[in-house]
């Protein structure tokens, strides 16, 4: 409950000391019995507890002043009603004119008080014994920028950021010499306690502000630290550096310009210049003051010197110069030895590139033939840059392997990684995979999808097959990568993204931009950093490579005790010009670890096609691949399904994808995916750590 009472002041002194203390008296007794809060109010001015003495006092309250009387609490009606009574009252006291002479007394000392507290340089704040505030000076306004209105009357520790009042009063110890910063602000500052009566009546703080001092020996501080450096620097420097007053004479030399000159830094100080060398450019520059460059000077021993000379200028009047000296014979020796070593450095650069390993990201890759690390070696640069990439080459050559490294060598690798295979996608679902699509865009759409571009945020989305968009498809495509933003099938919100595109083709783009087939501005956007992947016949060293490692795999993945192959093998392998590069390789691999009798495989273990001489698998009918060796007696006949799994998985390893399989074996994909699902022939492959010798092939022909 609050309430407001008015009361005129009828004393004749107003509200001074003696009067006040009476009023904060009665109002502790006011406030227990009623169990209020009272506050006095001069006009529109601050409210201030009704039992603070010198809050009370400040007011300056004089006779027939209206005060307010505002009270809270569970009585606040009664004890407001009292108090305004209260102060209406006379005061009267026995004994009048000693009180009168009393009361002029304080009222005095309390005016030259204040007017001491109004006049200090210094900040001034003291507290009663519940740590309110009762001074505020004028310096400790401007000092701490905070109004003595808003301070009075109002706890210290809640006011002033870091205040200690009411520690030192509660602890008695003083605190001197205290350094304290308060925002912008450095004070020292002063706390002590007040005791009358050995009880502790409040604190007290004096303090000024040193935030310019502070600065003025940070700032002593700094050139001092300057000086030092400069000191050590021009200590330190190859080059000469002499410098002169105004009249000509040394006042330093480093020792590089001792060294130079042949003389010690002793002999140099205080030699005359303008007597050393009348025509010199340190006395042209002290005549003319203008800088002089590219003085050269023969000394004995054949050495030659270029000098640059400047003028030393404080106020607009020259006071000296400063010349810095080369010697230039010696940089002409540098500079030949500079030539040669560059271009050393130049050729050991490119062969480092080719030699070094491409880094844990591109482990997956197998490959150390010179035309994989350069392809490796682009990928290794790319990767440190935000730039986008076209992966260009044959179907099986590793494309999305090159991307992945990338992506993961790339400050996104903590990001996602995204696929998309552009050919795989109807055209008209390919837009909603990439954009994706708002509830209600099409039928079917129940909800709300993000598209590849939304979840490869932040990291990489790789786009194979490009070649493969309809142009409808690339423009839009082309607004992604131009401006970094799309919306979604459907929807209106115009959605920004962080997105580094990675694309891949096993077509010749520049053909298509020149037959009309692919837009030519996104083809120079996509081919910002192009990579070409050779073809595994472009690389036969890796092949022995490639081979011991999807040895390894395949006879982990099916648990068979092969022991190796035999160079004749090996040979067959090597001769064969894999149309469908490493993804043919390690169908082949499989199929012969598959159907191996023997703990070796060898020549006989190869596909026929391999075995007639290396043809290529588009030269060899898949017929060829059902005919069994026959024993000596009577020929083999197998049951149907197996060989249909044989004349599946031939064609998907001589084509690489579900359609173009189908069209050959006239069926459709969608059969030739379930079939393979059944009989469990996996298209994708994939590889991981390629190893850097083969150890496992057999390099003779059993016996």
């Amino acid at each position: 409950m609050e309430t407001c009472k008015q009361a005129i002041i009828n004393h004749d002194k107003g509200l001074h000391a003696r009067v006040a203390a009476m009023i904060v008296q009665k109002a502790y007794e006011l406030e227990r019995k009623w169990q209020s809060k009272l506050y006095f109010r001069r006009q529109s001015g601050p409210a201030v507890p009704a039992v603070s003495l010198m809050p009370l006092v400040s007011l300056r309250i004089k006779q027939g002043e209206l005060v307010g009387v505002e009270a809270t609490g569970l009585l606040a009606e009664m004890a407001a009603s009292e108090m305004a009574a209260f102060l209406e009252s006379d005061f009267l006291l026995d004994n009048a004119a000693i009180i009168s002479q009393i009361d002029g007394l304080l009222q005095d000392n309390a005016l030259t008080a204040g007017q001491i507290f109004t006049s200090m340089a210094n900040g001034l704040i003291v507290t009663d014994g519940n740590d309110i505030i009762t001074v505020f000076n004028p310096a400790a306004e401007r000092i701490l920028g905070i109004q003595a209105n808003q301070a009075i009357g109002r706890k210290a520790q809640h006011i002033i950021p870091g205040s200690r009042l009411h520690i030192v009063a509660k602890t008695r110890q003083p605190e001197l010499g205290c350094r304290q910063v308060i925002g912008q602000l450095t004070i020292l500052t002063n706390r002590t306690v007040i005791i009358a009566d050995g009880q502790v009546c409040g604190a007290m703080a004096i303090f000024e502000d040193i935030s310019v001092l502070e600065t003025v020996t940070g700032e002593l501080k700094a050139v001092k630290e300057l000086k030092e450096r400069m000191q050590l620097v021009l200590e330190s420097v190859q080059d000469g550096i002499c410098v002169v007053d105004k009249n000509g004479v040394i006042t330093y030399v480093n020792p590089a310009y001792s060294e130079l000159v042949n003389q010690s830094c002793t002999e140099l100080l205080g030699q005359n210049v303008r007597k050393l060398s009348p025509g010199g450019a340190r006395s042209q520059v002290l005549t003319t003051g203008r800088p002089v460059a590219g003085s050269i000077a023969s000394k004995p021993g054949g050495a030659t010197l270029v000098a640059n000379v400047s003028p030393i200028m404080v106020d607009g009047e020259i006071t000296g110069a400063v010349s810095v000296v080369k010697n230039v014979s010696e940089v002409h020796k540098l500079t030949d030895k500079l030539s040669q070593v560059s271009a050393k450095a130049e050729y050991l650069e490119q062969e480092l590139r080719r030699a070094q390993k491409p880094g844990p990201a591109f482990n997956r890759f197998i490959g150390h033939s010179g035309k994989a690390r350069e392809s490796l070696a682009i990928a290794i640069k790319a990767a440190g840059s935000g730039a986008t990439v076209l992966i260009s080459g044959e179907s099986g050559t590793g494309k999305e392997l090159v991307a992945e490294g990338i992506h993961y060598a790339s400050h996104r690798a903590a990001g996602p990684f995204i696929r998309v295979n552009c050919a795989a996608l109807p055209e008209g679902l390919l837009e909603s995979e990439l954009f994706g699509h708002e509830k209600g865009a099409f039928t079917g759409a129940i909800r709300q999808k993000p598209g590849k571009f939304s979840l490869a945020d932040k990291g990489t989305l790789f786009l194979d097959e490009i070649g493969d968009l309809n142009k409808s498809m690339q423009a839009k495509l082309l607004r992604v990568l131009q401006q970094k933003e799309f919306t979604r099938v459907g929807g209106e919100v115009v959605i920004k993204v962080d997105v580094r595109i990675i694309a891949a083709t096993n077509r010749n783009l520049a053909q298509m931009v020149a037959a009309g087939q692919f837009r030519e501005d996104l083809y120079y956007r996509l081919n910002v950093i192009p990579i070409l992947l050779p073809p595994l016949r472009e690389r036969a060293e890796d092949i022995p490579l490639l081979v011991d490692y999807f040895l390894h795999k395949v006879i982990a993945e099916q648990g068979k005790c092969i022991s190796g192959i035999t160079e004749t093998a090996l040979a067959g392998l090597l001769g064969y010009a894999w149309p469908g590069n490493v993804r043919e390789l390690e169908n082949v691999i499989e199929r012969m670890v598959t159907l191996a009798e023997s703990v070796l495989l060898t020549v006989a273990d190869l596909p026929l096609y391999l075995r007639e001489g290396g043809k290529g698998a588009d030269q060899a009918p898949v017929q060829q691949e059902l005919v069994l060796p026959a024993s000596t007696s009577s020929p083999v006949i197998l049951p149907w399904i197996e060989y249909e799994k044989k004349i599946i998985a031939f064609a998907l390893a001589k084509y690489g994808s579900f359609n173009a399989a189908g069209k050959a074996l006239g069926l459709t994909h969608k059969t030739v995916a379930a079939k393979a699902q059944k009989y469990g022939i996996v298209k994708a492959v994939t590889w991981e750590n390629s190893r850097s010798m083969v150890k496992n092939i057999k390099q003779i022909e059993p016996g």
